[in-house]
């Protein structure tokens, strides 16, 4: 206990910084890609980067161009980041190659906006083949993960989809979880090539194809996603960092206020969490007052 002496201590924390993706669009715009993985790259693996000098030498190779990299970045080893690396050299120019032979003058990730994201979606552009990073297809509508792989595996989904599953965000997870596995039924089904998916979900690196996630806001909040019909059109165009659904502002007006929250009962920390999330934008950060 305190002292009687003492007063007692009050916390408060501090406001939070908000996110801003289209910062990160714009540091993609001007650090190259000079590695790439699996699935991106199917012939490099994680082991290689490691043979090849691992992120010290990424980090050394960036550090040769001024801006790329902060040098002078104190580290928990208490030196800098150019302390740190110093030395670290790229041991196999073909996993860690060289700036002037980067896969892209641009970063791997990219922040897409539109109508069906007005508060942003990322995708990893690095893993997207050349002829799929403008595409255009009819919406098919999946309401959850096991919806989705049941309908992938229903034969549902054909070329020239574009899968919208839903209800996978932060507040409609709950918590936002991985949709590794659909993607992997559609590489298994051969369409990882010949289809789009949209989700409010998350995808980690081991995604690759047109794999479009975090839209925010997502489909538990009333977001665009989550009036989006069967035969919908849907257009991703990754140069531009657009991602719409060709529906007019009346269209999407007259579906809001018709839509309806799924009903569901949670209690106990769940509870507490689906009421006070924040979206995908935010960093799914818990935040006051309860949305409704």
């Amino acid at each position: 206990m305190w002292p009687s002496s003492r007063p007692a201590r009050r916390f408060r924390l501090r406001p939070r910084r908000r996110l801003n993706l289209q910062r990160l669009n714009s540091l993609s715009d001007r650090i190259p890609n000079i590695c790439k993985v699996s699935p991106s790259r199917p012939d490099v693996h994680v082991e290689d980067v490691d043979r090849a000098g691992g992120v010290s030498a990424i980090l050394n190779t960036l550090l040769q161009k001024p801006g790329l990299v902060n040098p002078d970045c104190i580290t928990v080893t208490g030196k800098t980041i150019a302390e740190n690396v110093a030395g670290a050299a790229s041991l196999d120019e073909d996993v860690i190659r060289p700036l002037e032979k980067a896969f892209s003058q641009t970063g791997g990730l990219d922040m897409l906006f539109g109508s069906l994201a007005p508060e942003g979606a990322v995708i990893k552009s690095a893993g997207v083949d050349a002829d799929c990073r403008i595409f255009e297809g009819e919406a098919i509508i999946f309401e959850s993960q096991d919806e989705c792989l049941a309908g992938i595996a229903a034969g549902k989904v054909r070329s020239g989809h574009v899968v919208v599953l839903r209800y996978e965000g932060p507040r409609g997870g709950p918590g936002m979880p991985e949709m590794l596995s659909p993607t992997s039924a559609l590489a298994g089904a051969g369409l990882d090539g010949s289809v789009a998916l949209v989700t409010d979900g998350r995808f980690s690196g081991a995604s690759r194809g047109a794999s479009i996630g975090h839209v925010a806001p997502e489909a538990a909040d009333g977001g665009p996603i989550a009036l989006v019909k069967d035969g919908d059109v849907i257009a991703v165009d990754i140069p531009a960092r657009r991602l719409d659904v060709e529906l007019s502002e009346d269209e999407l007006t007259r579906r809001r206020a018709a839509w309806r929250s799924p009903e569901r009962v949670l209690t106990g920390v769940l509870g507490r969490y689906v009421a006070q999330v924040l979206g995908a934008e935010t960093g799914a950060v818990l935040g006051e007052p309860a949305r409704g």
